[in-house]
């Protein structure tokens, strides 16, 4: 049978990865505009309120990166299944066993980080030294949170199964609705409005949960009904030895290195905590413009995934070449012009969100550092889209652990505190570590190890 990889010429190819990439950034675009507009109406309730969620955020990322890692190993498989279906259709029925063992797999897991989240959610805000005057909010809003775990996971299942043969589209709608969903909740909740009680911060992490029910709801009954090239069956729920590691030796390094990093990121906030609530905020205000800049990098990594899945289960490797690059060249187009707007523009990002003086010139600082370093961290991204759809995640987790713990974690420390830096030495700390780990990607990359990791023939 004829290969359509070999069919394909570079334009056609491009304009696929543009068709699976553009949805997946518009619906990371779409869920951080929510979590702006979360931050939006929290800062009106004052800086307390606002630091809350930025606090919550790395140990709720903690706590998630585990499903999510094994959804995008699942990603792989389901892709790489897919690309020796083109070669031969009597494999087609592998990419359905591969969302079942996926499936079951992540989901399990949700409910156990669901509660292991509720029953610490103490002594991990202890950890971090939170400030006495955000303890409680951060709190309420951590516990409520965690009901949204498997629910999210659900999402997760969705997203790998379709993107893994081409769909990306379907997923984003889901986001969009439920984001919008997210969006209209977020003032009635936070605020009040009649007979709905004022509930402030544990109103906005109710109206997240809420939005996240309605899409794992939506994203079952469509996994279920198959009507998307790809379907849920009970039967391939049940785990078998041999997916399970195969699943676990492509995730679980990938989820290792992302849970060691995010606890760097948390290790991170600690040290932010330090210097009080007006640099908690402005370094939340941050992360989230940064974040919403850093969404197209983001879509191109997993469309990268993907495409190089689907071209190495076919056995074109040249293709899977012409993917990272055309990837590459887009992001780093895209990020410059993003990131030079941040760095002129970083005063009025903060101010948008709340008009302290204090929180707007540590924001400005943050900007001018970090901003060049962001197109670096881009390109990163996508170099490791190009190690996932290899199913080669070492890299990725020793990418991930130079970056926090080599790199930014002891500069920060050594700039922030022992050179008095104060907040300064944190916003130097994330430009070197984001250039120096792109380097050694780039590096890794060169060799092309990730082409050879799996042998399609052996799915």
């Amino acid at each position: 049978m004829e290969n359509r990889t070999e069919r394909e010429t570079p334009k056609a190819l491009y304009v696929r990865l543009l068709r699976l990439a553009l949805p997946i950034m518009a619906g990371q675009f779409v869920h951080t505009l929510y979590n702006i507009a979360d931050s939006y109406f929290l800062g009106k309730l004052g800086k307390e309120a606002l630091a809350a969620p930025s606090i919550a955020f790395n140990i709720l990322m903690l706590l998630t990166v585990f499903g999510s890692s094994f959804s995008m190993a699942g990603t792989t498989l389901m892709a790489q299944a897919k690309g020796r279906a083109a070669q031969d259709p009597s494999e087609r029925g592998k990419v359905d066993f591969y969302l079942g063992q996926t499936a079951a797999l992540t989901l399990y897991s949700s409910v156990v980080l669901m509660l292991a989240g509720i029953l610490f959610a103490e002594a991990l805000l202890a950890l971090l030294r939170v400030p006495a005057d955000v303890y409680e909010p951060t709190l309420i809003y951590m516990r409520i949170m965690m009901f949204e775990i498997p629910l999210m996971f659900m999402s997760f299942i969705l997203s790998s199964a379709l993107q893994a043969v081409g769909n990306s589209v379907t997923p984003f709608k889901i986001q969009l609705l439920t984001v919008t969903l997210n969006i209209v909740l977020d003032p009635l909740l936070i605020f009040g409005l009649g007979f709905i009680p004022s509930m402030g911060v544990a109103g906005a992490a109710i109206a997240t949960v809420i939005s996240r029910a309605l899409a794992a709801i939506i994203s079952l009954e469509l996994l279920v009904s198959g009507r998307f090239g790809v379907r849920l069956r009970l039967r391939h729920m049940a785990l078998k030895k041999e997916s399970v590691l195969l699943l676990t030796r492509i995730g679980l390094p990938s989820s290792f290195g992302q849970a060691i990093s995010t606890l760097g990121f948390t290790v991170m906030q600690g040290a932010v905590n330090a210097f009080g609530t007006a640099v908690i905020a402005a370094f939340g205000i941050g992360n989230r413009i940064i974040g919403l800049f850093n969404m197209p990098a983001m879509g191109f990594s997993q469309a990268t995934a993907t495409l190089v899945g689907q071209c190495l289960g076919a056995k074109d490797t040249a293709k899977a070449k012409l993917v990272v690059h055309q990837s590459l060249l887009t992001i780093l187009a895209f990020i410059s012009v993003a990131m030079g707007l941040t760095f002129f523009f970083g005063a009025s990002f903060t101010r948008f969100f709340v008009d302290d003086p204090e929180v707007i010139a540590h924001g400005v600082m943050q900007f001018r550092i970090v901003s060049l370093s962001v197109v670096f961290f881009a390109l990163f991204n996508v170099l490791n889209g190009a190690f996932q759809g290899g199913g080669d995640t070492v890299p990725v987790m020793a990418n991930n652990i130079i970056r926090l713990w080599v790199l930014r974690v002891p500069l920060l420390y050594l700039m922030a505190f022992g050179l008095s830096w104060g907040p300064v030495g944190i916003w130097w700390s994330m430009f070197v570590s984001n250039l120096g780990v792109t380097s050694i990607a780039y590096a890794l990359y060169k060799t092309d190890r990730w082409t050879r990791k799996i042998n399609p023939d052996k799915l």
